[in-house]
């Protein structure tokens, strides 16, 4: 009867085999998503990214996704990493860590150190990398974050050295003239006020640095509805020869079919029909999906409902346009992020309804099924050596010399 550790190196014997095979499997996978790559075969495909492709098709995690993405990349770039993954020398993991870090020129060294190292020795080596002298950092990126909770809603807002004293000036300004305001409401030489006896409950406190914002936002809102009393930004306007049949925005640009149709999706669009430059009259205007119906859009398809692409925000209401007779209605409504939006309105894609059966084509019109591709196999797996993996040894890393990155030469 065999023992514990004999049934244990058996077991061992056939998981190095698998694992061999699975990574010259996952070699054959790179080089099928870098033949797609470099050939730009993905964008035909309504995909956002190669990595999103991968992830959509092969129904794998969008991190592994990148990570087949990456080494499908620079396959070129990383030959001997790459031939190894296909001898099954060497896993995706591996592979993948090298091609999203390592500087050109290094396929050699980090071949010799995967071939012993584990993903993350590899991605200690890696960091051990000495970097290029950094640029000058540029000036802060203007940013405003929002994060709310039961107690209320919190703004981070992130700005320059100079944006920073032009804000605090300006703080300080109504800050400044909401407090001369106050004085004189509440400190009026009164008697009670003279002998103290004002109920202090009643008066409001003091001005702070939250009302000052309030304040200063206020008056930014007051100057922008006097200088534009009819603006809307929910409203498109568009002017449209009849004649000609040729429409442009109110005050701007022709616009072309698609962004015709696009700039009207999900919007309140007044149209102006003309004729030798006069109007003639208004038409109809298009509707906007109102908060309640898209609470049940997005209940239904919390993300785009193009097949492969997860996006969750900024989603538009779409299916057959208003200017089609499409109805603002749940039927005739699904969501779709702004690219693939875009890509319907340009012909790259076509989305035909009804929501509950909706059919994605691409632009010679073949089905985007939401499923991957995978299938039962009809071949015989790999026939490549057991992989050996990593020596299971404690890198001591006194010893191990970087990887030096060439400095380009500035010969002309």
């Amino acid at each position: 009867m065999a023992t514990n550790n004999e049934r244990l190196e058996v077991l061992f014997d056939e998981l190095a085999e698998l694992v061999g095979q699975r990574n010259a499997i996952d070699a054959r996978i790179v080089d099928i998503v870098a033949a797609i790559d470099h050939g730009n075969l993905w964008g035909v495909t309504g995909a956002r990214s190669v990595a999103a492709l991968v992830a959509w098709r092969t129904e794998s995690s969008l991190r592994n996704a990148k990570a087949v993405a990456a080494v499908a990349h620079r396959v070129a770039e990383l030959p001997r990493c790459a031939e190894q993954m296909r001898e099954g020398r060497l896993s995706l993991d591996q592979v993948g860590v090298i091609a999203q870090k390592a500087a050109p020129g290094s396929d050699e060294h980090y071949a010799k150190l995967a071939s012993v190292a584990t993903v993350s020795q590899l991605n200690k080596a890696l960091g051990l990398e000495p970097r290029p002298k950094p640029e000058p950092k540029p000036a802060p990126e203007r940013s405003v974050t929002k994060s709310s909770d039961e107690h209320g809603t919190y703004w981070r807002i992130r700005l320059g050295a100079e944006d920073s004293a032009i804000v605090d000036a300006a703080l300080n300004a109504h800050r400044d003239a909401l407090i001369a305001d106050w004085k004189r409401a509440h400190s009026n030489g009164s008697a009670d006020d003279a002998t103290g006896d004002v109920d202090l409950q009643v008066k409001p406190p003091l001005p702070n640095a939250g009302d000052a914002f309030m304040s200063l936002v206020e008056a930014g809102w007051d100057v922008e509805v006097a200088r534009r009393p009819h603006g809307q930004h929910t409203t498109v306007v568009v002017h449209v020869d009849v004649e000609k049949r040729i429409a442009a925005l109110h005050v701007g640009p022709v616009l072309s079919d698609a962004d015709r149709q696009y700039l009207t999706c999900d919007a309140t669009c007044e149209v102006w029909f003309e004729r030798n430059g006069e109007p003639i009259g208004v038409g109809r205007s298009t509707r906007a999906v109102s908060r309640r119906l898209r609470r049940v859009l997005e209940y239904r398809h919390p993300t785009c409902a193009v097949p492969g692409c997860g996006a969750t925000r900024g989603l538009h209401a779409h299916i057959v346009h208003w200017e089609d007779g499409g109805v603002t209605e749940l039927d005739n409504l699904v969501l779709v992020c702004p690219y693939h939006h875009r890509l319907h309105h340009r012909g790259a894609i076509t989305i035909r309804g009804p929501a509950d059966s909706l059919v994605v084509t691409d632009s010679d019109g073949r089905p985007l099924p939401a499923g991957s591709l995978a299938r039962p196999p009809n071949r015989p797996p790999p026939a490549v050596a057991s992989y050996p993996g990593p020596t299971g040894e404690r890198a001591d890393w006194w010893w191990y010399q970087p990887f030096e990155p060439q400095t380009p030469s500035n010969s002309n």
